[in-house]
């Protein structure tokens, strides 16, 4: 398993970090790992998207996952993959989960950026090795990104 988290100050309020993350393809500007979004629904707190994932150093085509954020209003975004039927072939090849959590501090937002993998054993051997290497300095540009966003704008 390969877990990051990345933790950064922002100058806004949590409410208006999670809208960033919450528009999935606003976020996409940042986030390079979302790849194309083909669609996003939300209903209340929760928003499903449609998307071409595509891992840092991770060779071959990008597959298509469907994506579920679930918003507490103030505090964090949790994600995970959508329940099936969504995803049947990237569940068989490895596990996700996500969280953006926002505590307010002297001048804005302290955001606390976690991303977690675990692969099968097919892929385990390759797959993690390389995410070791990749994806905290990938996590660190999207955190810096975002960041950039929101208080440029």
């Amino acid at each position: 398993m390969v877990r990051v988290t990345v933790e950064q100050t922002v100058r806004c309020t949590p409410d208006e970090y999670l809208a960033l993350v919450m528009d999935a393809e606003q976020y996409a500007k940042v986030d390079d790992k979302l790849g194309t979004i083909d669609w996003v629904r939300s209903d209340g707190n929760v928003t499903d998207f449609r998307f071409r994932s595509q891992l840092p150093g991770l060779p071959g085509p990008p597959m298509k996952v469907v994506s579920r954020m679930r918003l507490t209003p103030g505090e964090r975004v949790d994600v995970e993959y959508a329940p099936p039927p969504w995803n049947r072939l990237v569940r068989r090849l490895c596990t996700f989960a996500a969280s953006f959590v926002c505590t307010p501090v002297a001048g804005g937002t302290r955001v606390s950026r976690t991303i977690e993998f675990g692969f099968s054993p097919l892929l385990r051997w390759f797959a993690e090795p390389v995410l070791r290497r990749t994806l905290r300095p990938d996590v660190e540009r999207e955190v810096k990104g975002a960041k950039e966003f929101l208080e440029n704008r």
